[in-house]
């Protein structure tokens, strides 16, 4: 190996200004650019090829330190290694290193921000955060997802698989999800711990089994014409709100939120976008005469239809409310669908086909070849639908 020849110094160094490339010796070179700044280039030659290794920027690196980190290179060169293809080697080392410390909540943020731009509403994320986060979190969190395995899994889910069983199942979807993401980004290998199928399921009782899961409680359809009378009797927005719910069957959600822009009270359709639907998919609503009047009674024609300033959305607890005013806790808002469905059921049906009923509640269609060949909403024949039930309610 030849004697280092040292041709510059630190004073040069420090002073040298004009653009170019300044030889130490032995592979050494000091590199300035165009706009002054300066740092250290190993060159060598392997197998006929020129090639250059950065060392670092002159005010990081010294003279000496540079000197140091080229001897470094020689010593490879000598041992028939390619510092170039060391330094590769050493990044990726570092980058499984790292990937190897990501956490579980990490990965877990990550996959939120990823996806929640291609989820229904934020509430739907917030559900996400929040589950995680309370029993996760305390678990597994800080911990690097590619040591999460089956005993820490089973660690989260059974002090809740007993008693909160729909929220365990839920739980346990969404770990796998992460992991299956933590998977594919190469933080983590091998089976999904958090499986069911052929996995957890040999280890958990089945869901269904733990516990039944109680349908929303709902008004007796046959009761619904004297509710609806001591509906009308209350004041305000939300019970107009509730109202107008329950002549559309539609869900909270969707009724809370409706827009002035939505409504066409000319051809009376209520004009739901994907976005704000919980298939995804625009959905049209026949307004009743009766559904018709609410909207005309309601003041302003821009921003929210059912908000004292046109802005401020109604809380889902805000309908909750009306029901325990009116001391119904026995039922629920979302259970008004049911008492709409059952009474399509068993009062309308030598009316209105099922699946005119079933449109009604934006359900797909259940059978994919009489899907295939319905192309439109069946609006003109649920606008009968809604206007019968309407009527129904008013006890006619």
């Amino acid at each position: 190996m030849a004697r280092p020849i040292h041709k510059l110094s630190a004073l040069v160094v420090a002073h040298l200004s004009r653009p170019g490339r300044y030889s130490d010796g032995n592979g050494l070179w000091l590199q300035v650019s165009l706009s002054g700044t300066k740092s250290w280039v190993f060159r060598y030659d392997r197998d006929g090829v020129r090639h250059e290794l950065g060392l670092g920027s002159v005010s990081v690196v010294s003279l000496a330190a540079a000197r140091e980190a080229a001897r470094a290179q020689r010593l490879l060169l000598q041992a028939g290694d390619d510092p170039l293809s060391v330094r590769r080697q050493q990044a990726a080392a570092r980058r499984v290193e790292a990937a190897h410390a990501i956490t579980f909540d990490q990965c877990a943020a990550k996959y939120i921000a990823a996806h929640r731009a291609g989820w229904r509403n934020a509430k739907h994320a917030k559900q996400w955060e929040t589950t995680l986060a309370t029993y996760a979190t305390p678990v597994i969190g800080d911990l690097p997802v590619a040591a999460v395995d089956t005993q820490l899994v089973l660690d989260v889910l059974e002090p809740i698989w007993h008693t909160r069983t729909e929220t365990a199942t839920r739980l346990r979807g969404r770990i796998e999800v992460v992991l299956d993401w933590a998977m594919v980004k190469g933080y983590r290998q091998g089976e999904n711990p958090a499986r069911w199928r052929g996995h957890l399921a040999q280890l958990l009782a089945p869901p269904r089994k733990v516990t039944r899961v109680a349908n929303r409680a709902a008004l007796a359809w046959q009761d619904a014409p004297a509710f609806m009378a001591q509906l009308r009797q209350r004041e305000g927005v939300s019970p107009r709100a509730l109202e107008f719910l329950i002549l559309t069957a539609a869900r909270s959600a969707e009724a809370r939120g409706a827009t002035w822009d939505e409504m066409d009270l000319e051809r009376a359709i209520w004009s739901l976008p994907a976005e704000r639907m919980k298939a995804g998919r625009a959905h049209r609503v026949p307004l009743s005469s009766r559904a018709i009047a609410l909207l005309r009674m309601r003041p302003g024609r821009t921003g929210i239809v059912f908000s004292s300033t046109g802005l401020q959305l109604l809380s889902d607890m805000t309908l909750t409310a009306v029901l325990r005013r009116m001391e119904r806790a026995d039922i629920t808002v979302h259970g008004f669908r049911s008492t709409f469905r059952d009474w399509c059921a068993e009062y309308a049906a030598n009316t209105f086909a099922r699946e005119v009923c079933e449109y009604a509640l934006a359900h797909h269609v259940p059978d994919k070849v009489e899907a295939a060949y319905r192309r439109g909403d069946l609006l003109e024949k649920r606008r009968y639908l809604m206007e019968a039930w309407a009527n129904y309610l008013d006890g006619h």
